[in-house]
């Protein structure tokens, strides 16, 4: 036998890996000069295009992608799982238009690595990013649609980059022209400054233009330029419709262009059809536009689609007079206009909106009033939204509050009409609204009524209506005299809450002295106006006393809500504006009154009060020192204010001063730490923020608690001294606080004894329960909590006596999951048709009850959105948390019983059909489940949905609910394109039927295998040295018995057991603690990785079972030692899919030779490594045969996207 030089042998694989790079063809470069000369060869080790011949997107590595990324203009990225029967199906979509990609210049790749996925935002799969230099967007459409993602990847939208406008190729240049109504292009040429300079400006309006619906591109082509016969560049050609103009003036002007773009949008040929735009657009639009009419619209509702069919039919007529057309489809755009139904049309002139109240299907009438409108000037009629988004922008405006019916209100209306026009001449705004309850905030009783707003803050007019004169006069003296405002004490609450910073003089205008202040203090108004402090005066005794103001004048600041005392001389007006501006400037804890604590105690949730006494030197000086942490509380969330008034303390049982309380949601605790000491008091607050405690209360907080809420739990403790047994029960409730919180149920304590005798208690310490201030005493043992606990949220507990028990959502979502039959009223608190309604609903309560029926009311914030209802006030029957919403009349408590009742006696239907909220609550909670998903469009769904019906009873049987459901966007997120579909959810972990879902008997069978399946060994710890010892690669999953998270993350490592067995993986489980804790997990859940006794940890998403397969099976940490790895034909298809080079000894043991020859190899293993080489060994003789091997030992080597491998012939 010949002895091989094998570091020689390894020069011949460096060399033929270089060889081979050298003949694959490399895909063209994305053009971005417009030349047509092919790109170069790609370096050695890059990602190597595939073959035209074959339409097959390329697999790349998480490497290999960052390369492709850095060299490549457009790449689009296919993002896959293994497990994902979806991704293959979606992928074979895909490979139809790999080619046509290539023709406009985009790269496509497919990769298969989670974690990558996860650092570009890719939660679900399969998925779509597509890259323009670097610069990703995900795709949301159909990933089953070749043609529409064909359609996005090479789309003017997929294109847009912020701020730039983009280049093109002529490909994708034509592609556009085709595809976009309007579409500026900018041709140039390299190393032109004229050029550079053009392009520089008109960046300037890229975003305008795309926001118009006018695509903004560039091109480097002089051929293409040539060919249109444009002469000089650079040239601006704009296409309309493929027709094209060219633009004859100055390019550097970009709003000159802007204006020129939008002047030629329309040719007057175009189709009737009304452009759709976005709520960005219209703003743009409504700015930019004197004559716009908007049709605010549903795709999907009928009505809407019939309207906009008619209206198409005068979009031309539109256009001839002036007015462009445009309808959006945008909800939130609808309802911040006021707009309670779709469709609707709202016509702007001058950005002054008026709704269209006639036939709207009409379409001859709605362009007779369009007409009118540009002919006539007539007042606005506006919504209180469109009311509040023009206070917003600062606009002058004056508001005329109406009834439409009242006939006072039309003739001050008709003489008003006749000053709109020198309205406008002034700058002013006029517009109308016919809606008394938005009067009513701002203090108005009686229509018709005359507000003007000037720079946010309103002022009345007091004169007659019906001389118009008058009115223009008023109003030119408001835009000419900068006065301090007179408003009504609604206006003053409406501006606190608005705006950040607004200085209020209370006064009298009877009184001498206010009227003195008054004039002084005109003369800084404008001096308020440019510090950015709205000034206003109120005339309201009754007012001022709210906020604790006995004697006028007074001047009060409030910043962000919080108000502010002026102490000082208020003739002196220099003093007064120093003051206001070195209150905007620097925070101060802020003087307020009792009356001003109990404001903010309702208003504030975070409030810290500082009762005190200002003649006191060492109050001063811990006033002092709690000035330093002002800042930090107001970064917290927490506003602390400061009260010198002993009265009021003692209100609260506090008898020495300074004393610190804090209010949390209306609840007070006091600070017993040194307050001299800021730091420790800035720690207790954010404490008390932030963690929940049981607060001890004086006697006067308590009976204040009691009176306020409906449920306050109080801890009688008697004397208590730290380390009795009082104080360790306190202890032990510490650890049921926060599931008291979730109730809704506040948890005080007192050691005062009084009160307790009030209620008839002798022996300390003792627990009692207020249920709307009725008391309950606990009888059980109070060293229990868990037992306390089960008595507190205990149905019968917790009923108040005649009334409907009103909780929070969390209580409500405990108790549906507890509860067979519930029915819930959901409302918004302070709405008084709700209250209303409670009111009839208590008259059934006790019938549902004697049905086994709970009744319950909520308002919690953000109701309507997470239970997915259709508004507020609704009315809801449950039954095993499935539901059904009552559509009647909510005042008719007769019709509710009998509907309730009925659902309570009836049989529900077999399969149950659930809405989102429902499901996620069941994925969540059920550990068994079956989602049938469907569409309304699938033809074949209602026969397979028939068949399925057949297997319900089987599967409760089974413990599995079965459901269905049309949440087509749940289907999506967990991959799922196409309907029908059957997931199983074990534990809330997802697994997709593959199989015919119309033989019931197989899904049956299917969903039987799921539940019974488990295949991964528990061992104790004798097994587990075994197991260490004897396998080459062994997963072990540590966990805890009893720890919820356990049933979840096994169910995902089963999923992934079968697999990783093909790669020699062993993977067990074990709950063992100290081993656990021995090998680096002292808080369980855990996986530990052994590759020959060596073992790593997982450090990754232990609930992600793909990421945890990829962990298991990557290479780098498959390999044990530094010798050349044994791999079987699983492990190596794993290495060439990230590898770029490898070499393969393949041997078997009963071959003489290939020991020795081993042994040789061994010895350049780690050059290999050096240069990008890896090496491995199998001992598999079908697969050498498969690579053209038939006579071992034998070496050969592969190198990614070469067809064929290489095979050494020097052995």
């Amino acid at each position: 036998m010949i002895r091989l030089t094998w570091h020689g042998f390894l020069v011949v694989i460096a060399f033929t890996a270089v060889a081979l790079q050298h003949h694959v063809t490399a895909k063209k470069d994305l053009p971005t000069s417009g030349s047509t000369a092919s790109a170069p060869d790609p370096p050695a080790a890059a990602y190597r295009p595939k073959d035209h011949a074959e339409p097959i997107i390329e697999e790349v590595t998480a490497k290999q992608l960052e390369r492709v990324l850095n060299e490549k203009d457009y790449v689009a990225v296919f993002w896959y799982t293994r497990s994902c029967h979806t991704c293959d199906k979606v992928l074979e979509e895909l490979e139809n238009i790999d080619d046509d990609t290539d023709t406009f210049g985009v790269d496509f790749v497919k990769i298969n690595d989670k974690r990558l996925a996860k650092h570009y935002g890719i939660k679900n799969f399969p998925a779509l990013t597509y890259f323009r230099k670097k610069e990703p967007i995900i795709y949301e459409g159909d990933l089953m649609d070749e043609d529409s993602v064909l359609e996005f990847l090479t789309s003017l939208e997929a294109l847009d980059l912020p701020d730039r406008i983009e280049e093109v190729n002529s490909k994708i240049l034509q592609k556009i022209i085709e595809d976009t109504d309007y579409v500026a292009v900018l041709f140039y040429k390299a190393g032109c400054k004229k050029c550079a300079k053009a392009l520089q400006e008109l960046e300037n309006i890229d975003d305008e233009a795309d926001q118009l619906g006018i695509g903004f591109v560039k091109i480097h082509d002089s051929s293409l330029a040539d060919e249109y016969n444009l002469g000089d560049l650079p040239k601006l050609v704009y296409y309309r419709h493929q027709i094209p103009i060219v633009y004859e003036h100055e390019l550097t002007k970009e709003e000159d262009v802007l204006e020129w773009l939008v002047q030629n949008k329309s040719t007057g040929d175009e189709e009737d059809v009304i452009e759709d735009v976005t709520s960005k657009t219209l703003d743009t639009l409504i700015g930019s536009v004197d004559n716009l009419v908007v049709l605010f619209y549903d795709n999907d509702d009928e009505d809407s689609l019939r309207v906009l069919n008619e209206l198409e039919k005068i979009d031309d007529d539109c256009d001839r007079h002036g007015i462009q057309f445009v309808k959006i489809e945008d909800p939130q755009a609808a309802s911040s206009f006021g707009l309670k139904s779709v469709p609707a049309v709202v016509y702007f002139e001058k950005q002054i909106p008026n709704i269209y109240d006639g036939d709207i299907e009409n379409e001859d009438a709605l362009l007779h009033w369009l007409i009118d409108q540009l002919q006539k000037d007539e007042i606005e009629d506006i919504t209180n939204e469109m009311m509040d988004r023009l206070i917003k922008e600062g606009k002058n405006i004056a508001v005329l509050f109406y009834d439409n019916n009242d006939k006072k209100s039309q003739k001050a209306l008709n003489e008003l009409e006749n000053i709109d026009d020198e309205c406008d001449t002034l700058g002013i705004v006029f517009v109308k609204i016919d809606d008394d309850e938005e009067a009513k905030l701002y203090g108005i009783e009686e229509l018709p009524a005359l507000l003007y707003f000037e720079n946010g803050v309103p002022t009345l007019y007091n004169g007659n209506l019906e001389d118009e004169d008058k009115v223009l006069e008023w109003l030119s003296y408001q835009i000419k005299h900068d006065e301090i405002e007179d408003v009504t004490d609604e206006m003053l609450d409406i501006l606190i809450n608005k705006l950040s910073n607004v200085a209020v003089l209370f006064y009298d205008k009877n009184q001498k002295k206010s009227q003195k202040v008054l004039a002084e203090l005109e003369n800084i108004d404008d001096e308020c106006d440019q510090s950015g402090i709205a000034f206003v005066k109120i005339c309201n005794i009754d007012e001022a006393r709210e906020y604790g103001i006995t004697t006028v004048p007074k001047l009060m600041y409030f910043e962000k809500r919080i108000p502010h005392l002026y102490n000082g001389d208020l003739l002196k007006e220099e003093e007064v504006l120093s003051w206001l501006i070195h209150q905007k400037r620097h925070s101060e804890i802020p003087e307020v009154t009792d009356e001003i604590v109990d404001k903010l105690i309702e208003s504030e949730s975070y409030l810290a009060v500082l009762f005190y006494d200002k003649d006191d030197r060492e109050d001063i000086r811990i006033l002092n020192e709690l000035e330093n942490i002002d800042d930090e509380l107001e970064k917290e969330g927490i506003v602390i204010v400061r009260l010198d008034d002993a009265n009021e303390a003692k209100e609260y049982g506090i008898d020495h001063l300074p004393t610190l309380v804090y209010f949390e949601n209306k609840i007070p605790a006091i600070y017993e730490g040194d307050l001299i000491n800021e730091e420790q008091v800035l720690k207790w607050l954010i404490e008390q923020k932030t963690t929940a405690t049981i607060e001890e209360v004086t006697d006067e907080i308590l009976k204040t608690l009691i009176a306020d809420h409906e449920y306050v739990l109080v801890y009688f403790s008697g004397r208590c001294e730290e380390g009795e047994e009082c104080d360790s029960i306190l202890d032990g409730f510490e650890n049921i606080d926060d599931e008291l919180d979730e109730t809704g149920i506040v948890f005080v304590t007192t050691e005062d004894a009084s009160i307790a005798r009030e209620y008839g208690l002798r022996t300390f310490p003792s627990l009692v329960f207020f249920r709307n201030k009725e008391p309950l005493v606990y009888t059980g043992d109070l060293e229990d909590e868990d037992e306390v606990l089960t008595w507190l949220i205990d149905e019968e507990t917790l009923k108040v006596p005649g009334r409907i028990e009103e909780v929070n959502t969390k209580m409500l979502e405990k108790i549906l999951n507890e509860k067979q039959f519930v029915v819930v009223f959901f409302y918004k608190e302070g709405d008084k048709k709700s209250q209303k309604i409670i009111s009839e609903l208590e008259n059934i309560d006790d019938e549902c009850e004697e049905k086994n029926i709970q009744f319950l009311k909520t308002s919690d914030n953000g109701i309507e959105k997470e239970y997915d209802l259709p508004g507020l006030p609704s009315l809801l029957f449950y039954r095993n948390k499935f539901r059904k919403i009552y559509t009647g009349d909510l005042m008719h408590e007769e019709a509710i019983l009998e509907w309730v009742l009925d659902l309570h006696e009836s049989e529900p239907d077999f399969i149950e059909s659930v809405d989102r909220k429902t499901l996620q609550t069941l994925i969540n909670d059920v550990e068994h489940l079956a989602v049938f998903f469907y569409d309304d469009k699938c033809e074949a769904c209602p026969s397979i949905l028939e068949e399925l019906e057949t297997i319900d009873d089987d599967t409760d049987k089974e413990g599995i609910q079965f459901v269905k459901s049309t949440d087509s966007k749940l289907a999506s997120e967990i991959g799922i394109f196409s309907f029908p579909a059957l997931v199983y959810y074990e534990t809330g972990v997802p697994i997709m039927y593959d199989g015919d879902i119309a033989n019931e008997n197989e899904v049956l069978r299917w969903m039987i295998k799921q539940k019974t399946d488990e295949s991964i060994e528990l061992i104790d710890r004798e097994k587990l040295f075994e197991y260490i010892d004897n396998q080459d690669f062994l997963a072990v999953v540590w966990f805890i018995e009893g720890d919820t998270r356990v049933p979840r993350i096994l169910r995902h490592i089963e999923l992934i057991d079968d697999e990783a067995a093909e790669y020699g993986i062993k993977v067990v489980k074990c709950n063992d603690r100290l081993m656990a804790k021995k090998h680096g997990f002292r808080s369980p859940p855990g996986i530990t990785y052994f590759r020959k006794s060596k073992y790593i940890n997982y450090d990754g998403d232990i609930d992600d079972d793909e990421e945890v397969l990829d962990w298991l099976t990557d290479p780098s940490n498959m390999e044990l030692t530094e010798h050349i790895e044994k791999v079987n034909r699983k492990m190596f298809s794993k290495i060439r899919q990230s590898s770029e080079n490898v070499a393969v000894f393949f041997y078997s043991d009963d071959c003489k030779q290939c020991k020795q020859v081993l042994a040789e190899i061994e010895h350049i293993d780690d050059d290999a490594d050096g240069a990008g080489i890896d090496f491995v060994k199998i001992d598999d003789k079908q697969m050498a045969k498969e690579c053209g091997v038939f006579a071992l030992p034998a070496i050969v080597f592969f190198k990614l996207g070469s067809k064929e491998p290489t095979i050494y012939a020097g052995i």
